[in-house]
Parts: structure tokens; sequence; C-alpha cells
């Protein structure tokens, strides 16, 4: 995957992010960029976006809690999950926008 596909997957999963919460702000931080819903106070940050060489993961840090009947999400973390964006369908079909409103909520 060339880097334009990756940023193209990460821009669209921002999109969504600034729909689903439109004060979010995004900071740059481990190597990645983290969701940050309260400008004011960086520390509130839900998770992040991180750009890998076949994917973009969406990392959720309370996302061991979510809701998730498909099973999308990945990781055996006490509180992290995330989903692997390996293409652009993958934001739909990995439910992208309901992992991100329960982030947010």
């Amino acid at each position: 995957m060339d880097d334009a596909e990756l940023r193209g997957i990460a821009d669209a999963a921002k999109e969504l992010a600034n729909r689903c919460a439109p004060q979010v702000v995004f900071v740059p931080k481990y190597g990645g960029e983290v969701m940050v819903p309260e400008a004011d106070d960086p520390k509130t940050f839900v998770g992040g976006l991180f750009l890998y060489k076949d994917h973009v993961s969406v990392e959720f840090s309370n996302g061991a809690g979510f809701d998730d009947p498909d099973d999308h999400l990945e990781g055996k973390g006490k509180a992290r999950r995330h989903l692997k964006l390996r293409a652009m369908p993958a934001i739909e079909g990995k439910s992208l926008e309901y992992f991100l409103r329960q982030a947010f909520a």
C-alpha cells in the first residue's frame, strides 16, 4: 500500500470523526495523531490514528468497554482496542462510525 492510499484512508477516518464530534481536534502524539474531544484538555484523548506500512490503525482508549456485536475490534489489552483499516471500504465495513460515536459519547 502506498503512502497516498494510507493518507486517504486516514483523512477519511478523520473526516468521519469530525462529523461524529465537530469539536474534536487531532494532536500529534505517539507517532500518530490522538483524537481530543476537548481542545483545552489534551489529556482527554479518546484514541488515535496511526499509519503503518499496510494499514491505518484507529485506536480507542476505552474500546474494551464498547459494544462490538460483529467482533471488529482487535486487541487484548485491559482497556484499548483498535481497528485495522487496509482499504477505504473497511471504514464502513468495520463500522468505524459506530465505534467513533461510542468513543465520543
